[in-house]
């Protein structure tokens, strides 16, 4: 069988009893009129006719033939010389879809036209100078060996280094791999980009950024990711702006030796800024003496839960504060658009609440087996998700998670002898009203004057948003009245 194909790091020539293995590395052909001559540097060669050409198989297995343009393909793909003359300096011999960047020809590869059927391929550390990258509508790759053997870096002022070529045409998916960014200019920054269509991506994989300015703005990207990236020095501050229904996600990254004067911080909301999805990181950072995680607010994420904390570790200077108001100034962990757990140096988010009589009342019965609501001051504390819109009533705010678990311990003074049940009511939006949970007692006769009875316990509910909490009392054995005693309570919390 005769057959010439790639097999590991070689081009294997077979025929019949005739096996040669030219180095791919170092791989070139030549040709003259009756057909090509293929050799490495070990003087390893072989000689295909054109006429014969058709008879050899293009795969190990034998199943397609060459013709004269495929084989023709075939060496333009895996050879360094092309009809005699060599590759461009920036072509790949390997890769037919990578560009290899360096910094002899950055002015006309990265500066030029970008083709973004291909990847750029940063090969050492450039200095970009002036030259600006732009991202053209249809997208960038760029990739390295990495973020310690490749590089991007410019040192000259009021310089952007990945820019759109207008507002109106825009750009589109920014892919990075393995390769750090280095802006260090006065005024300067990494990025000023304008999504095409809204719809594209900013992505960014192992990605450090070393000693820069600023990271610029962002605008209308559909999504954004990070993991494994790094911010070491500097003021790398980077804005969102306008709509985002993707969300971001920085993941598996750190940030260290921030500047101690800088007060951006390190995501910043821009013009119109809102988030549809969730913004969610499980950082590694250690802000500088004035530098704010960030200064989202709200209303820039409409949608419940979407800001996440998850498994943060956030220090300043060293220093792990979960009190410290400056890394989010506009966010709590009870805000409603907040979801925050597992995190050091930060709060965490429990949802639910807690409602206590503060100053007792008598619950007024009328009518034997009525319910009424119980009377007194009950006073509301840690509401995340929740609020109290009238004494002893709890609503959920929120649209998630929606079961919970209730925990209450009354001590309820009445007349001796009385049957007293209590009973959990919900009502939804609809003013349907279930009885969720009761619990029944006899009101003991204990010495002195006070007849008391234990209510305690903990159950299940599910509730849908702004569905209404509250606690009712019966005397189902007469009309004497009842006190819900100081400081009995009753807690919502996330199961």
């Amino acid at each position: 069988m005769k057959r010439i194909y790639i097999s590991y790091n070689y081009i294997i020539y077979v025929n019949g009893t005739t096996v040669t293995p030219v180095t791919l590395k170092d791989a070139k052909y030549k040709q003259n009129d009756i057909g090509w001559t293929i050799y490495d540097q070990t003087n390893s060669t072989f000689f295909v006719e054109f006429a014969d050409i058709t008879t050899f198989y293009t795969t190990e297995s034998g199943t397609v033939f060459y013709t004269d343009k495929t084989f023709t393909d075939f060496l333009n793909s895996y050879t360094g010389i092309r009809d005699g003359q060599p590759l461009p300096p920036d072509q790949n011999l390997y890769y037919q879809k990578q560009v290899i960047v360096n910094q002899s020809n950055v002015s006309t590869t990265l500066g030029g036209v970008i083709d973004s059927t291909k990847d750029y391929f940063i090969d050492g550390i450039i200095d970009l100078g002036t030259t600006q990258i732009t991202v053209p509508p249809t997208g960038i790759t760029i990739s390295g060996h990495s973020f310690d053997l490749s590089g991007l870096t410019s040192s000259e002022d009021n310089y952007t280094m990945f820019i759109s070529e207008s507002i109106a045409i825009g750009s589109g998916n920014m892919l990075g791999f393995d390769f750090y960014v280095s802006v260090t200019g006065n005024n300067s920054k990494v990025y000023e980009l304008y999504d095409a269509t809204g719809f594209n991506a900013f992505e960014l994989i192992r990605i450090n950024y070393i000693n820069c300015t600023s990271l610029g703005d962002i605008y209308d990207y559909r999504q954004g990711l990070e993991s494994g990236t790094g911010r070491f020095g500097g003021s790398p501050s980077l804005t969102l702006h306008g709509l985002w229904v993707g969300g971001y996600r920085i993941t598996t990254s750190i940030v260290r030796s921030m500047s101690d004067t800088t007060t951006e911080p390190l995501f910043k909301a821009g013009t119109l800024f809102q988030m549809n999805s969730r913004f969610l990181t499980d950082i590694n950072c250690d802000l500088g003496t004035l530098q704010p995680f960030c200064d989202f607010i709200p209303s820039n994420f409409p949608n419940e839960g979407t800001v996440q904390f998850k498994g943060v570790l956030m220090t300043r200077d060293g220093v792990a504060d979960s009190n410290d108001t400056n890394i989010t100034p506009n966010l709590s962990a009870s805000g409603v658009c907040c979801n925050w757990d597992d995190n050091v140096g930060m709060d965490n988010t429990f949802v639910g609440g807690t409602l206590s009589v503060t100053s007792q009342a008598v619950s007024t019965i009328t009518t034997p087996g009525i319910a009424v609501d119980m009377a007194g001051t009950w006073t509301a504390s840690d509401l995340q998700h929740f609020d109290n819109p009238a004494s002893n009533e709890l609503r959920h705010i929120g649209t998630d998670p929606k079961d919970f678990r209730v925990t209450f311990d009354f001590v309820i003074e009445g007349s001796s002898g009385n049957v007293i049940a209590v009973e959990m009511v919900k009502i939804d939006t609809l003013a349907n009203v279930t009885v969720e949970y009761t619990q029944t007692r006899v009101i003991d006769n204990l010495q002195g004057a006070r007849d008391v009875s234990y209510f305690t316990g903990t159950f299940n509910i599910r509730m849908n948003q702004n569905d209404l909490l509250v606690w009712q009392v019966i005397n189902t054995s007469g009309t004497g009245n009842v006190t819900v005693e100081l400081d009995s309570q009753w807690i919502v919390e996330e199961r």
